[in-house]
């Protein structure tokens, strides 16, 4: 059985010492880096297209991937007549959120009609910055784990005979980690470029500085099945999108606030051998007993296995209320859309509830942001928790107004919990007229 990973045999020890006894360390890392290469090839990724980067994510990676994905699912060329109906959607969404949000309109921009390629183009920076963190946190993971290795079975080694290969060697795995995961992103990227709506259907700000865009093909292929005028699909979409845009760009704090769940999350990776060691006995058990076959010698079934999570870390308490914290804001920003879009739209779209339907049964299954993050953590936003978050939102604009209910994102978000009882969490932030108790 060859595992995964870098074990030089004793004639590659053999080649890697000088004549004094001592290592030949150049010789070390290039035999690693060719085995890191090799390994790339196994998991269908080309070998070349690995090199030593000073980024934790590298950029060009994650694009490439995307625009192969693109590619292959096809990019249609936006036309004239695309730019002027999508146009022509906002002017007419962008005159009723007027009349439904607090939050003015964004700024206009010339880039508002997209072809996929365009969407991943104009994502991947805002997508760079999401993930990178998580990154980071995984890559200091696998270095902590190797300077605890080699201190293990350094065999009374000086210190400084230990640190020189075990620093070299978690540069190059920090490249081939970023490598990775940035292939994985560009993926995901890819795939949701083939089914976004606009830059805001995901529910992230992605760009900077914010502004409405939507994909003319994607909300073609969205209408398809539906027996709804493509003109009242566009404006539902219209309406989608520059909600969204309107939320992030009057809370530019959401940005931090997303990445700093993601950054909480990352700093918690820790790599416990024990606990993937056991995984993967459970997955050899479930082999015998007739489960799906796992082979750690067959690259198809090792990629299968890290896709299910078996070589996942365990999560942590502080982990957990990470994934909490950004499971409650996503659903927030879905709700509060959700719930601004039909007051916007009111009777003006006589098939606004069926299109309402078709999109919770779509995210249900396949939303943008879970596709991704679920690939990610292991994060999945419940249909539940985004019902009751627009659920919360229509009560507060009952119960106070639409400037009171927007001011809320200025201030302290509302928990899980909160959604529950709206009523309760108002009184919770309100300030008494009365301060002399305090």
């Amino acid at each position: 059985m060859s595992p995964f990973g870098f074990t030089p045999d004793s004639s590659d020890d053999a080649e890697n010492n000088k004549g004094d006894g001592s290592v030949d360390f150049a010789a070390m890392m290039a035999q690693i880096q060719s085995q890191i290469q090799e390994q790339f090839s196994k998991l269908g990724m080309s070998g070349s297209g690995f090199a030593p980067s000073n980024e934790v994510l590298p950029k060009n990676i994650v694009r490439d991937t995307a625009k192969k994905f693109v590619t292959a699912k096809g990019s249609a060329p936006v036309g004239a007549n695309d730019v002027a109906k999508v146009s022509e959607a906002f002017s007419i969404a962008e005159l009723w959120l007027n009349e439904a949000t607090f939050f003015p309109q964004t700024i206009v921009s010339s880039n508002s009609t997209l072809a996929r390629t365009d969407w991943v183009d104009s994502t991947l920076s805002g997508w760079q910055s999401s993930v990178e963190p998580l990154a980071l946190g995984l890559t200091s993971a696998i270095s902590e784990l190797l300077k605890d290795s080699a201190h293990q079975d350094g065999s009374g080694l000086p210190e400084e005979e230990i640190a020189i290969p075990v620093g070299m060697i978690a540069t190059l795995l920090r490249s081939f980690i970023g490598s990775l995961m940035a292939t994985q992103l560009g993926q995901s990227i890819g795939g949701l470029a083939g089914t976004s709506t606009g830059i805001h259907d995901v529910g992230l700000p992605l760009v900077e500085p914010v502004y409405p865009a939507l994909v003319s093909q994607n909300i073609d292929e969205w209408a398809r099945e539906l027996d709804i005028p493509i003109d009242e699909v566009r404006i539902f979409h219209a309406l989608r999108e520059s909600a969204g845009a309107r939320l992030f760009s009057h809370n530019p704090w959401l940005i931090s606030y997303i990445r700093s769940a993601i950054t909480d999350y990352a700093k918690g990776i820790h790599i416990d051998i024990e606990a993937i060691q056991r995984q993967a006995q459970e997955a050899f058990d479930a082999s015998s007993n007739g489960g799906s076959e796992f082979d750690p010698t067959n690259p198809e079934t090792f990629q299968m296995a890290l896709n299910e999570g078996i070589f996942t870390p365990e999560e942590t308490p502080a982990q957990r209320d990470a994934l909490t914290k950004l499971e409650t804001v996503l659903a927030l920003v879905d709700g509060w859309n959700e719930a601004v879009v039909a007051a916007a739209a009111g009777d003006r779209l006589p098939n606004l509830s069926a299109l309402q339907e078709t999109l919770r049964r779509r995210r249900a299954t396949s939303a943008p942001t879970q596709q991704l993050f679920s690939n990610l953590f292991g994060l999945q936003v419940s249909p539940r928790l985004a019902r009751e978050a627009t659920a919360f939102w229509r009560s507060v604009t009952a119960l106070r107004d639409l400037e009171s209910r927007d001011q809320i994102w200025s201030g302290i978000l509302p928990s899980a919990a909160d959604l529950l009882t709206p009523e309760n969490y108002l009184s919770s932030i309100e300030i008494p007229d009365d301060l002399s108790s305090l």
